[in-house]
């Protein structure tokens, strides 16, 4: 099995216009399963919304009762970039516990994936830019719960830092934070990660790449993790109409390749294989198909890798 998380709900209608790719989440599963890189079998829908107990480890009360009553005032909606319906709000708690059942599964098949997430803006009293709860976030504090992990490590090679995870875990020694993203992209103020390497403008494959190839396998060495999450954007590429280092296609394939060979070849203090949990994170190419074929890469190399 492959597990991958979906539901028909990731799909989130909008205004006409609005410059996030919903379509994305109906097309990808279909790509998946028309080339064969996955099964019907291998999607499974969240078996509910993500519990309060479990979202609160990670954000505020009032935050989340905010989400829930539709009561965030105007400004702190408009910084989501979604309209707020209750609609919204369930799609962002199954996302979530798609997330946190990924990671139930990762530990029988050493991988498992989620169709949408990697929502790494969401602080713990605040969303913005696409994130309303920050779901690998709530998803390593419920392993930290539910089956005493006591190291884990989150790779975010999204195109814009992840400021909402660095915040949520930030002087917390037992999540270790490592972003790698545009240094001229979004968030402008960025927040400190255990580790932040700033890509410059315009980099392109091979410095991105080798950059990648000298910190991620000894970074691995070093934290000796329990489990990893990794967050796959492909707004690297340099199509992408919200990110600047110009990573073609298939630098970003060879992003995931590189990845996922350390991810294989990592162990974790007992010696055991560590389990890998993948959220999408973003993506805003001009065309559909080029962002699609970016993140089918994510899980063709993750299959073929099969940790």
């Amino acid at each position: 099995m492959f597990p991958i998380a979906y539901h028909p709900i990731y799909k989130h209608p909008l205004p006409e216009g609005h410059r996030f790719p919903m379509i994305k989440y109906e097309l990808l599963p279909q790509q998946l399963l028309h080339e064969g890189t996955a099964q019907s079998a291998d999607f499974f829908e969240p078996s509910r919304p993500c519990a309060e107990v479990d979202v609160l480890r990670v954000h505020e009360p009032g935050y989340l009762a905010d989400l829930k009553n539709l009561s965030l005032d105007r400004r702190a909606a408009r910084k989501l970039g979604f309209p707020l319906t209750s609609e919204l709000v369930e799609r962002e708690l199954l996302i979530a516990q798609g997330t946190i059942e990924a990671c139930e599964l990762a530990f029988i098949h050493s991988v498992a994936m989620n169709i949408a997430g990697g929502t790494h803006h969401a602080y713990t009293d605040h969303g913005e830019a696409f994130c309303l709860l920050n779901d690998q976030a709530i998803a390593a504090r419920w392993l930290q719960h539910q089956h005493d992990v006591s190291q884990v490590l989150i790779v975010d090679l999204d195109v814009h830092q992840g400021n909402g995870t660095a915040e949520i875990f930030q002087g917390d020694d037992s999540v270790y934070t490592f972003s790698m993203h545009g240094a001229g992209n979004y968030p402008f103020k960025k927040e400190n990660s255990d580790l932040d390497i700033a890509v410059p403008d315009g980099s392109g494959d091979e410095y991105y790449l080798k950059e990648l190839r000298h910190t991620l396998p000894d970074l691995i060495a070093q934290v000796q993790p329990d489990f990893i999450f990794y967050l796959c954007g492909v707004d690297v590429l340099a199509s992408d109409k919200l990110g600047r280092l110009e990573l073609s296609v298939e630098g970003c394939k060879k992003r995931d390749e590189l990845a996922f060979s350390a991810f294989a070849k990592a162990t974790s203090k007992n010696q055991q294989k560590v389990p890998v949990q993948c959220s999408m994170g973003g993506g805003y190419s001009p065309e559909i198909k080029t962002i699609i074929e970016a993140h089918a890469n994510t899980f063709r190399v993750a299959r073929e890798y099969g940790l």
